[in-house]
C-alpha cells in the first residue's frame, strides 16, 4: 500500500487542470518526490490542507505534518496536498479553487479572512466537498465541522493569569491589549476572551489594536508608540508569541527595564525561550497535535460518507473545541518538556543554557 504523503504548493498561478502539484515536505526546497498516483490525487483522494499565513512558524514545522501523518495512519492511498496563503485572502481563494477543480474529497481550512472564506466553503459544498475549519471558525457560512483549542477561553486565561501576576506583584497602572487580525474570527473570539478577563480585574485597558495579519513587527511599531503616551504600562495581553515578541521588542528598543509582563499564545519555540529568560510571561500550550490529529480523523471520516462526534456547535457548525493550558516559568518544564512538546536540544540553545539548567529543564 502507498503511505499518505504532504505535498506543498508554493504557487498556485502556474498550476493549470490536471498537472500534478510539486510533492516535498514543509520548509524544503521544494524537490519533488513520487505521488504515487498518475493524477496527484491518490487511489482513495485528495485532502486539501490550507493554512492562513507564514507569520507563524508552526504551521510548517507542525500543523502539516502532524495532520499529514495521521491522515497516513488512517487512509495510507490518501494525498495530502499543504498550502499556504502567506496572508493573502485572494490566493487563499485560488488554493481552495484549485482543490475543488481537482477534485478533492475534503478541504481543511484555516481562514485568512474569515469573512472572505465563507466563499470558499460555500463553493466547495456546492460541488460535494466537505470542509473542515480548522483553528479559525468561519462565521457565515457554516463548515461541515469546526476543529479547534476554545479560542475565547485562550483570550481569558492569558488575561486572567496577567492579572492575577500583576495584583500579585502589587503594582499600580494600566495594562495593553494587542489583539490578532481584524479579518480572523479567532482573533475576535481571543479579544473577547482577553478584554473579559481584563476587565474582571482591576487595571484600566489603557489602548488596545487589532494587529493586521498578524504581524509581530506591526504589533512592535503600536507597542512603540504607546510608550511614548503612557508612562504607567504595567503589564501587556498580546493574543499570539508573535505579537507578544514584537510586543517584548518595542519594550527592550526603548530601554525599558524591566520588561512589564507581557502573555502570548501558541508555545513556539521562540516564546518558550523568551519564558525561560524571564522576557515573556505566558504562553498558551494548545498542543498541534491534537487538533491537527483530530482534523485528520474528522476529514477522513467524512469523506467516506461517515458523520464525526461533536462536542459543541459553533456558528451553526458541529465542533470539537479543546481546552488549552497556560504555561509560566513555574510549569514550563512539566508541560513543554516533560509533556513532549519540545526537547531541550531544541529551545535550550547556548544563549538559553543557564537559564534552563537554573528551571531544571536538561
Amino acid at each position: 500500500m502507498k503511505k499518505s504523503h504532504l505535498r506543498l504548493a508554493a504557487t498556485l498561478g502556474a498550476i493549470v487542470l490536471g498537472t500534478s502539484l510539486v510533492a516535498c515536505s514543509p520548509g524544503s526546497d521544494g524537490g519533488s518526490s513520487d505521488s504515487g498516483s498518475e493524477d496527484g490525487a491518490g487511489d482513495s483522494g485528495m485532502i486539501a490542507f490550507l493554512m492562513p499565513d507564514m507569520a507563524s512558524t508552526r504551521y510548517e514545522e507542525q500543523d502539516a505534518p502532524l495532520f499529514t501523518a495521521k491522515v497516513g495512519e488512517l487512509c495510507p492511498d490518501c494525498d495530502v496536498v499543504y498550502q499556504n496563503a502567506d496572508s493573502d485572502p485572494a490566493k487563499q481563494q485560488q488554493q481552495a479553487e484549485s482543490a475543488i477543480t481537482q477534485g478533492a474529497k475534503a478541504i481543511v481550512l484555516d481562514a485568512v479572512d474569515t469573512k472572505a472564506a465563507a466563499t470558499i466553503v460555500t463553493n466547495a459544498q456546492a460541488a460535494g466537498i466537505p470542509v473542515i475549519t480548522y483553528d479559525r471558525p468561519i462565521t457565515t457560512a457554516p463548515a461541515d465541522f469546526y476543529v479547534s483549542f476554545d479560542n475565547e477561553e485562550i483570550g481569558n486565561l492569558i488575561a486572567t493569569s496577567l492579572v492575577e501576576k500583576l495584583e500579585s506583584d502589587g503594582v499600580d497602572g494600566g495594562v495593553l491589549i494587542v489583539n490578532g487580525s481584524p479579518t480572523d474570527d479567532a482573533a475576535q473570539l481571543i479579544k473577547k476572551g482577553m478584554n473579559d478577563g481584563v476587565e474582571a480585574g482591576p487595571f484600566p485597558i489603557l489602548a488596545q489594536f487589532d494587529t493586521p495579519e498578524w504581524d509581530p513587527q506591526k504589533a512592535q511599531d503600536w507597542v512603540s508608540g504607546q510608550l511614548t503616551q503612557f508612562t504607567d504600562i504595567v503589564g501587556v495581553v498580546a493574543a499570539n508569541d508573535g505579537t507578544g515578541g514584537g510586543t517584548i521588542a518595542a519594550f527592550q528598543a526603548a530601554g525599558v527595564t524591566p520588561i512589564p509582563p507581557v502573555t502570548g499564545n501558541d508555545a513556539e519555540i521562540a516564546a518558550i525561550q523568551r519564558i525561560i529568560a524571564g522576557t515573556q510571561y505566558n504562553t498558551i500550550s494548545k498542543p498541534i497535535k491534537t487538533v491537527a490529529e483530530a482534523a485528520a480523523e474528522v476529514a477522513v471520516q467524512l469523506m467516506n460518507g461517515e458523520k464525526p462526534k461533536s462536542d459543541a456547535e459553533l456558528f451553526d457548525t458541529p465542533s470539537q473545541l479543546f481546552t488549552p493550558t497556560v504555561v509560566t516559568t513555574e510549569n514550563v518544564k512539566e508541560v513543554i518538556f516533560d509533556g513532549g512538546i519540545y526537547t531541550a536540544d531544541q529551545v535550550c540553545t547556548a544563549e538559553y543554557a543557564d537559564a534552563c539548567a537554573a528551571l531544571g529543564i536538561e
